[in-house]
C-alpha cells in the first residue's frame, strides 16, 4: 500500500511539473507574438501619422496654388470644401451599400418595409431586433449557373 501512495505522489508531482512547463513556454511564445505585434502596430501608427502630415502639406500646397488666383480666404474654403467633399467620399466608400431587390424598377428607390417582431409589447422595445422580409426568389442566372451551387469537380 506505501508504493501505491508513493507512486500517486509521483504521478501528482509530474503532473503539476509538466503543467508548469506547459505554462512557461506558452507564456514565452505569447511574449514572442506580442513583441511581434507591438512593432507592427508602431510601424503603423508611425506611418498613420506621416500620411496625416503629409495630407495636411498636400492640403497647404493646394490652398496656396488656389492663392495665387484668388484671395486667401477663397483659396482656403475651397480647399476644405474639396477635403470635406472627399472624407464624405471616403466615408460612403467605407460602408457597405445594399442591393435593391428590384434593380431598375420603381420600387428600387423604396427600401424594403421592416417587419416588427411578433411578442408581448413591454413598452422597454422589441426583445431582439425588428428583421426585414425574406428577398423574393431571384431570376435564374444567365447560363443557368448558380454561384451559391456546390462545385464538383469530375
Amino acid at each position: 500500500m506505501e508504493r501505491i501512495d508513493h507512486l500517486e505522489h509521483l504521478d501528482k508531482h509530474l503532473v503539476d511539473e509538466l503543467a508548469q512547463v506547459a505554462r512557461e513556454t506558452i507564456r514565452e511564445e505569447l511574449r514572442e507574438q506580442t513583441r511581434k505585434q507591438r512593432r507592427t502596430a508602431a510601424l503603423y501608427a508611425a506611418s498613420g501619422a506621416l500620411a496625416l502630415y503629409a495630407g495636411a502639406a498636400l492640403a497647404l500646397a493646394v490652398g496656396l496654388a488656389l492663392g495665387i488666383g484668388l484671395p486667401d480666404w477663397a483659396a482656403a474654403l475651397i480647399t476644405a470644401a474639396i477635403l470635406g467633399v472627399l472624407a464624405y467620399v471616403l466615408r460612403g466608400a467605407a460602408r457597405p451599400h445594399p442591393r435593391p431587390a428590384h434593380p431598375g424598377g420603381a420600387d428600387a428607390a423604396q427600401p424594403p418595409p421592416v417587419v416588427p417582431p411578433a411578442g408581448a409589447a413591454t413598452g422597454l422595445g422589441a426583445p431582439y431586433p425588428p428583421m426585414p422580409p425574406t428577398p423574393p426568389d431571384e431570376a435564374p442566372r444567365p447560363g443557368g449557373v448558380d454561384p451559391e451551387a456546390p462545385h464538383h469537380r469530375a
